[in-house]
C-alpha cells in the first residue's frame, strides 16, 4: 500500500531524481517560470516553497541550506536578496502551477511553474 509516502519517484533512482529537482529549482529561481510535466511540477512546487521559506528567514544557516540545494551561487543570492523581499508579507503559496495541454510527442500532461507575486 502507498499510504503516507511522501514523494513521487518520477521513474528515477534517488540521486538522479534529486539532481533533476535541484536543476529545476535553480532554473525556476533564475527565470521565474519554467515548463515541465505535471508530476515533476508538483514535486518541484514542494521543494521551491520550502526554499522560499528558508530565504525569508534570511540568516546565515538558511543561506547555507539554500546553497546546499541550488547549483548556482548567484541564483541562491538572488533568492535570498531579491525574491524573499517580494514574498515577505505572503504567508505561503509562492508557486503557481498552470496546467497546459498535453505534449505533442507523447501526450504527457504539461504544466508551467511560475512564482506568484
Amino acid at each position: 500500500m502507498r499510504h503516507k509516502l511522501g514523494h513521487r519517484k518520477l521513474g528515477r533512482a534517488t540521486a538522479p531524481r534529486l539532481a533533476l529537482l535541484r536543476n529545476q529549482a535553480t532554473d525556476l529561481f533564475r527565470y521565474e517560470k519554467i515548463r515541465t510535466t505535471e508530476p515533476k511540477a508538483k514535486e518541484l512546487r514542494q521543494m521551491a516553497e520550502h526554499l522560499i521559506t528558508l530565504a525569508k528567514r534570511g540568516d546565515l544557516h538558511a543561506r547555507r541550506q539554500i546553497l546546499a540545494q541550488l547549483y548556482d551561487v548567484q541564483v541562491a543570492n538572488k533568492l535570498v536578496d531579491e525574491l524573499a523581499q517580494r514574498f515577505a508579507d505572503r504567508p505561503g503559496g509562492y508557486v503557481r502551477l498552470v496546467h497546459l495541454g498535453p505534449r505533442r510527442g507523447d501526450s504527457a500532461p504539461m504544466a508551467q511553474v511560475e512564482l506568484v507575486f
